[in-house]
């Protein structure tokens, strides 16, 4: 007997589940990776062999202000990020490194908001108190900072990869 598609359906997806979320997972921690690699290969590749350094500098050059005084250096040269954004980035793969240690990769509930908007409180007391002169921050809390909101963004990146995954392979099936 010949099953209907929507049985198919129903059927399938649960097989399947873990392994497309395993590889959409995956894929992003690569990406996030190769991302933040990028940012320690710009200072590493100004030797005068290399011309790849300008490239990665101008790229992140949209996404950050790049003020030396307020980035890290490695080599005596200044990664592509200034630190609070370099905190983010680190943070946002260790968030993803480490998400199947504390919840199922295939599992795409959100946690409440509420974690997410807290995670930008740190963030904001830090930037906050130097603006107004009455703390100055440091490299070390802009990469804490930073790291707190890009460890929390990992969280809810995820599920919404694995669901966007999963709805694409379910519109695949049914077309």
């Amino acid at each position: 007997m010949i099953e209907p598609p929507e049985h198919r359906l129903q059927n399938e997806i649960p097989r399947d589940l873990r392994l497309r979320a395993t590889v959409t997972w995956g894929w992003a921690a690569a990406v996030v990776l190769a991302w933040v690699s990028l940012i320690l290969l710009a200072p590493l590749g100004t030797d005068p062999g290399w011309s790849i350094a300008s490239s990665i500098y101008s790229f992140f050059g949209y996404v950050c202000h790049q003020l030396p005084e307020r980035s890290l250096h490695l080599d005596g040269h200044p990664m592509a990020v200034c630190s609070r954004c370099f905190g983010v980035y680190s943070g946002l793969l260790a968030g993803l490194l480490s998400y199947p240690l504390f919840r199922r990769i295939e599992d795409t509930d959100p946690l409440p908001r509420r974690w997410l908007f807290l995670s930008l409180v740190p963030i904001g007391i830090d930037w906050s108190l130097n603006i107004f002169g009455i703390w100055e921050n440091t490299h070390f809390t802009r990469v804490v900072t930073g790291a707190i909101l890009g460890i929390a963004c990992a969280v809810y990146i995820v599920p919404a990869l694995v669901e966007i995954r999963q709805n694409l392979a379910v519109h695949r099936m049914r077309s």
